[in-house]
């Protein structure tokens, strides 16, 4: 999209080269300080109450809280991060894989300004659609033995989705809504397209077969 572009050029100055590594780096030290009993997560997370009351940094520092409570899980899911946060900044640059990440969080707050609480978990995942979109045909290993292609995980996912919106409450359908805000600005247009060219592709065979039956 042009205006993606324009907003890229205009914020480039702010691009955070290597993201990833600092999300993966906070939200394992925030992790490790919870372990000890240092409490980082209750005066790091998202809360409109507390931001209301001054606690401005609540606006960033959600984005280190660990989704994970299993250490083994926690190095599962940041090591994913990384692998795909790496791969898409080496693939747009970081400018717009920062621009990407951003929109994600402004979503985020968004949706804590409406419920009261925001989460940065839809934000992480939505790196993980904008991976299979780029990289639809990649393998993962599922539990180290499935290989799954990454579409197909996507496509599991985007239905999960669609059903917490459909039975969730109104504050759980406002956190994907709006955390996955960055998703439809940036693949919504090139999904739609090829949508498009998929049903225009299956369309043409379909002729095809009719004209070869006469």
């Amino acid at each position: 999209m042009k205006w993606l572009d324009v907003l890229e050029r205009k914020t480039r100055r702010f691009a955070v080269v290597h993201l990833m590594n600092y999300l993966v780096l906070g939200m394992a030290l925030v992790y490790v300080g919870d372990m000890m009993g240092f409490g980082f997560s209750q005066w790091l997370s998202l809360s409109r109450a507390q931001v209301l009351r001054g606690q401005v940094w609540r606006l960033v520092t959600f984005v280190f809280l660990p989704n994970q409570t299993s250490p083994l899980w926690l190095l599962i899911s940041l090591y994913f991060y990384w692998l795909i946060g790496s791969a898409l900044e080496n693939h747009w640059g970081a400018s717009r894989l920062t621009l990407y990440y951003a929109m994600g969080m402004v979503g985020c707050i968004l949706s804590a300004m409406l419920t009261g609480y925001g989460t940065n978990t839809f934000l992480n995942l939505s790196l993980f659609f904008a991976f299979a979109a780029t990289w639809p045909d990649y393998q993962v290993l599922v539990f180290f033995i499935l290989p799954v292609k990454m579409k197909w995980l996507a496509a599991l996912n985007a239905a999960v989705y669609v059903w917490q919106l459909i039975v969730g409450s109104w504050s759980t359908r406002a956190a994907i809504a709006l955390s996955l805000l960055n998703v439809a600005l940036f693949l919504g247009g090139d999904f739609i397209q090829r949508l498009r060219q998929d049903s225009h592709y299956w369309k043409t065979r379909r002729n095809f077969r009719k004209s070869m039956r006469r």
